[in-house]
C-alpha cells in the first residue's frame, strides 16, 4: 500500500489482504452500479445513462479529498506517491484506442472483468480482446518503441501544469463536478430511458 507502510502506519504484512479487501469492495461496487451492463456503460457516451460518469467521478474525487487530508494530517507523504511518466503521443493514441473500444464494446477493461465474473458473455469476449490487445501491443512493441515514448514529459501534474496548489484543483474539480453533475441528471431525464 505504498507511502502508508513506508511511513509505520502499517506493517508491509497487511499489505496482500489490504489490497484483497479493497479488490473485493470495488468490484461489489462496480457491480452494484451496473456497471457490468455494456448498455449502461455506453450510455454516458450516447447521452442517455451517465451513472459511470457520476461514480467514476465522486471515486476520484473522494481519493483526492482523502489523500489531501491523509497528507494534512502527516499519515502519509504525498511525495512517496508513484506517477507514471507521460508521453504525450501514445497518451493520445492510447485515449482514441480506449474511447473507441468503450464506444463499440461498452466495456473498459476493468469492468469487462466485472461483467466476466457474473457470466456475461459480452463481457468474455472483450476482454478477450484485452489480452489480444496486450499481446500485439508486446509484439509489436519494438517497432512502435520510439512513438510510443515521444512527447516525454516526465512525471507531471495537473495542477503544477495549471500552476495553482493542488487544494485550488481539488476545490475547482469538486465545483466542477457538482455542475457537471447537476447538468447530466437534467439531460438524462430528458433522455429516452433504456431498458436494461
Amino acid at each position: 500500500m505504498g507511502p502508508l507502510t513506508d511511513i509505520g502506519v502499517l506493517n508491509s504484512n497487511w499489505e496482500l489482504l489490504i489490497a484483497l479487501v479493497l479488490g473485493i469492495g470495488f468490484g461489489y461496487v462496480l457491480e452494484a452500479a451496473g456497471f457490468s451492463t455494456s448498455r449502461k456503460l455506453a450510455g454516458v457516451f450516447y447521452g442517455y445513462d451517465f451513472v459511470v460518469w457520476r461514480v467514476f467521478f465522486t471515486a476520484a474525487l473522494t481519493a483526492m479529498v482523502g489523500l489531501m487530508y491523509f497528507s494534512y494530517l502527516d499519515w502519509i507523504d504525498l511525495s512517496l506517491i508513484y506517477v507514471n511518466k507521460t508521453f504525450l503521443g501514445s497518451a493520445i493514441a492510447g485515449g482514441v484506442i480506449m474511447g473507441l473500444g468503450f464506444i463499440i464494446g461498452g466495456f473498459c477493461p476493468g469492468t469487462s472483468v466485472c461483467a466476466v465474473a457474473i457470466g456475461k458473455l459480452d463481457g468474455l469476449i472483450f476482454l478477450g480482446g484485452v489480452f489480444i490487445g496486450i499481446f500485439l501491443f508486446g509484439a509489436t512493441f519494438p517497432l512502435i518503441e520510439e512513438f510510443y515514448t515521444s512527447g516525454a514529459l516526465g512525471s507531471i501534474l495537473v495542477y503544477d501544469v495549471l500552476g495553482i496548489s493542488a487544494g485550488m484543483f481539488v476545490f475547482i474539480l469538486i465545483l466542477f463536478a457538482i455542475v457537471s453533475f447537476y447538468l447530466t441528471a437534467r439531460i438524462q431525464r430528458k433522455a429516452k430511458p433504456v431498458r436494461y
